[in-house]
């Protein structure tokens, strides 16, 4: 599995730009043009997965990453922070998309994990340019947490990531900033509101999907570690596991969930791309399965996680393509999604990779600037 989704950050990605597709069809062939930036956050340590792995050629992966550097460190950017989606080989900005705080984070993870990792003069330049001339207290717009975006349009985008979800890479890689830092007290000041479903009590967003638990920790090792509110990696065990419950639970209503086949997060869908999960119930539910549920979760709950994807790859053909898993399918209605999703197929290479190894925790946890936000913050090592 994580060999085909290597390929994917391999094959779908520019060669001249290194910017990876925001989605591409799961048999490979794709034409489309457009990229996101934080597809490309997950290619980048991808790439750093396939040069440990020998899933392809080192010094071609290399070039690849300095290729894909040299063209970010040059691309627009305003205060260091990228447009959401691009065209992957002119870098134009895609009409309407804003300035993303959280996939200028995603994207950071992978230029830092690269840097980390490769041991190149030349890569581990370009990236510390990169991560140091983000201005961070600038996407606080005056607040205490981060806007959500820019547009030259109409400035500021009025939400914030004030409430617990994926955001915590941002505040960890803006308190961590040895150039343009934001205030440690930043980590206090987005809201924890807590979850009981099925046994088990966490963390979480009521309105979020399950991804909100899983993308920090792609990078971030929250394991033995916890601050003044928990323990972040065994929160997300939790949110893990009461996932799983609330998908057995439907099962009268749809019967493919079982204990082997279960999990829904954003993803397309019959209707289109859509925002589901649960609990509580979120989004039109209709039996489909999201392999990157599981497959992002690999961390979190290993046997559970791995019998959902050997199922799904023993029981139905059609859901495995040249890039692993399609993006999505529903078993009780025949349909099969044509695409996989950048950040579906990271998200499950990445913890596949850090439950068999640790590799991408290990990689990137050695940036000092990673480790000294977590000291910050107060995420102090606890007995294993």
């Amino acid at each position: 599995m994580q060999r085909a989704l290597f390929l994917y950050f391999w094959e779908q990605a520019s060669a001249t730009t290194g910017q990876v597709k925001d989605r591409a069809l799961a048999a490979g062939n794709d034409t489309r043009t457009l990229s996101s930036i934080a597809a490309t956050g997950f290619g980048l340590t991808a790439l750093a997965i396939g040069a440990e792995r020998g899933y392809g050629d080192a010094g071609a992966i290399a070039a690849r990453v300095s290729a894909t550097l040299t063209f970010l460190l040059d691309q627009s950017n305003v205060n260091g922070f990228y447009y959401h989606f691009i065209d992957m080989e002119s870098g134009a900005r895609v009409p309407g998309s804003e300035v993303s705080s959280i996939d200028t984070a995603i994207l950071l993870c992978g230029v830092l994990t690269c840097r980390a990792y490769f041991q190149d003069a030349t890569i581990q330049s370009l990236a510390t340019q990169i991560y140091e001339r983000i201005d961070w207290p600038w996407m606080l717009n005056g607040g205490t947490t981060f806007s959500m975006g820019w547009a030259p349009e109409n400035g500021f985008i009025a939400s914030r990531w004030d409430t617990y979800s994926e955001l915590m890479m941002l505040y960890l890689l803006a308190i961590g900033s040895t150039t343009h830092p934001v205030p440690a007290a930043s980590w206090d000041a987005f809201a924890r509101p807590t979850l009981s479903y099925a046994g088990y009590t966490y963390i979480t967003n009521p309105s979020a999907p399950l991804f909100i638990h899983q993308y920090s920790h792609a990078w971030f090792d929250f394991r033995n570690r916890q601050d003044a509110y928990a323990n972040y990696f065994d929160n997300s065990v939790s949110a893990t596991l009461a996932h799983r419950q609330f998908c057995l639970a439907l099962a009268p209503q749809f019967a493919d969930y079982q204990a082997s086949l279960w999990g829904i997060s954003a993803s397309d869908s019959v209707n289109g791309y859509t925002v589901w999960g649960g609990p509580p119930a979120m989004g039109p539910i209709d039996g489909s399965i999201v392999p990157c549920a599981a497959g992002g979760s690999l961390s979190f709950a290993s046997a559970e996680c791995i019998a959902v994807l050997r199922n799904i790859q023993a029981q139905y053909p059609r859901a495995w393509q040249r890039y692993g898993f399609v993006d999505a399918f529903n078993p009780l209605t025949g349909w099969y999604d044509t695409d996989v999703l950048g950040i579906d197929a990271g998200i499950t290479l990445l913890m596949a990779e850090n439950g068999r190894s640790g590799f991408v925790w290990n990689t990137f946890m050695a940036n000092p600037e990673a480790l000294s936000a977590c000291a910050a913050v107060g995420l102090k090592p606890v007995a294993s």
